[in-house]
């Protein structure tokens, strides 16, 4: 595996690649954009943003020890005295990072896989990363930068030795994949699904696929695109992608013709049996972490690193250290007087498909005799007029999966609440805050909970209450009046 350099910028690359203009040398380690985060050797860039100025922590950036900072406002001078401190003057800062990026693209042979799709992106992105890591230099999208600014941050941040080069892209409004792909130029775009997000914005299905299918305009030639042949919007994607000239075109699903088929598949409390078949050859493997849509992601995640000439059956024996992502399927283990229960985090987003796919995770769940299968859901955002009725629609799936009880939070959450059956109804409040503390009284040991919702619903709250009160939970005798109205049945707040 290729040695990463001891620095990732010299000043003479930055002030080429973005126009500017710098005085003396220096050499940074990484790049940062908040002062909060930067490390000793980082270069800082100023970025204007709409609720604050990176001007203002310039001094704080190199009092921590960044080498230098980029800015863009003509007579700037440091709050501080910072003997030698360095400065590189460009036009614009987000130009600047944006350039930066487009050089650090350029100056690499990685091979480079883009990864899209409405749910399924950031999971996808970590196997990739995980199970790469181990055949080259991997360089992937920290966290979930993959917007208009967290993607060309993630870009400079490629080494130019790196081998693969993994990145996420997201959207939620047409137009916004088209320059951040004509940017990374994949050699391989991975798009996981098609369904229901951010349907505020979009008028149809159609629609979200056609803005996804954005992707395809920056591939690379001979660039390989890699589609979902079991999502009813494949048709249109593989449709698009050849009047895009794109001729590599592969698929994976439990479709005959897939080209990484599902051949079979074992679902159990903590991760998956899987087996499946490659360019005619079988391959079984483990999955670390629960669902069906971590198969249905690994299947799409097995089919890039094919299409990228990296070795897929080794890849796929390292998906069984998989493990879930906070907010995205981490599971904790919280004490409580007389035992344990287990808590899945899903707090960071949600989509109707997402919500399913939890919601069926919690159904597969392992409890013991006495122990509950308890979902704690919050608001669904961005769901356009239809989001009552949707919503509601969640109520068949819980009742399908047979979860016990049901706690509620936000606004559409109520339409939820209204169609659930009564024995099933927890609480319903409005507020998260409010309603954690009537969630923390129920919890007893054996129990599984799943706590989902859109980041804005705060239902991340909610996690961080059972991991800090987690000696008090179970034990909590201060409410024993809501303690015994959720026991007798529903409770709104």
């Amino acid at each position: 595996m290729t040695q990463l350099p001891p620095f990732l910028w010299t000043s003479e690359e930055v002030t080429f690649a973005t126009g500017g203009e710098t005085s003396g040398y220096w050499q940074s380690k990484g790049i940062s954009i908040d002062s909060r985060t930067i490390e000793p050797g980082d270069l800082f860039i100023a970025i204007v943003g709409p609720n604050s100025d990176g001007h203002q922590y310039v001094s704080k950036a190199l009092q921590k020890g960044a080498v230098a900072a980029v800015i863009d406002q003509p007579g700037f001078s440091l709050s501080c005295d910072i003997e030698n401190a360095k400065l590189v003057y460009v036009e614009n800062t987000i130009t600047g990072i944006e350039n930066l990026a487009q050089f650090a693209r350029g100056r690499t042979t990685a091979k480079v896989i883009v990864v899209t799709g409405s749910v399924g992106k950031t999971g996808s992105k970590e196997m990739l990363k995980l199970i790469l890591s181990e055949q080259g230099q991997t360089t992937t999208t920290l966290g979930n930068l993959n917007n208009q600014l967290g993607l060309p941050l993630s870009l400079t941040r490629m080494p130019k030795n790196t081998e693969f080069g993994v990145f996420e892209i997201g959207m939620n409004h047409a137009g916004e994949i088209l320059p951040l792909t004509k940017m990374t130029r994949p050699h391989v775009a991975l798009i996981t699904t098609v369904e229901l997000a951010h349907s505020e914005f979009f008028n149809s299905i159609e629609d979200i696929a056609d803005a996804k299918a954005e992707i395809f305009e920056g591939i690379e030639p001979s660039g390989t695109v890699v589609l979902n042949s079991d999502n009813p919007m494949f048709g249109r994607l593989y449709d698009v992608a050849v009047n895009c000239g794109i001729s590599d075109i592969r698929t994976f699903g439990s479709q005959d013709n897939a080209d990484c088929r599902l051949v079979s598949f074992e679902l159990g409390a903590a991760g998956s049996s899987v087996e499946i078949q490659l360019h005619g050859k079988q391959i079984k493997f483990q999955i670390g972490v629960p669902g069906r849509h971590w198969i249905q992601n690994a299947l799409g995640v097995l089919c890039s690193v094919d299409a990228a000439g990296a070795d897929a059956e080794m890849a796929s024996q390292k998906l069984k250290d998989m493990e879930g992502l906070k907010g995205r399927g981490r599971q904790h283990i919280i004490s409580l007087p007389g035992g344990t229960f287990r808590m899945i985090d899903e707090s960071y987003n949600a989509s109707p498909a997402s919500m399913k796919a939890a919601i069926e995770v919690l159904g597969n769940a392992h409890v013991d005799v006495h122990g509950r299968k308890i979902a704690v859901l919050g608001d669904m955002l961005e769901m356009g007029p239809q989001a009552e009725i949707i919503h509601e629609g969640l109520a068949q799936i819980l009742v399908k999966n047979e979860i016990d009880l049901v706690f509620v939070t936000g606004q559409n959450m109520s339409a939820l609440w209204a169609a659930l059956p009564p024995k099933m109804q927890g609480c319903n409040s409005i507020n998260p805050q409010k309603l954690s503390p009537f969630v923390r009284s129920v919890v007893r040991p054996g129990d599984v909970l799943m706590i989902k919702g859109s980041l804005g619903s705060k239902t991340g709250l909610i996690v961080d209450d059972f991991l800090k009160l987690e000696c008090d939970l179970g034990g909590d005798t201060s409410m024993p009046h809501a303690q015994r109205k959720i026991e007798k049945g529903a409770h709104a707040l």
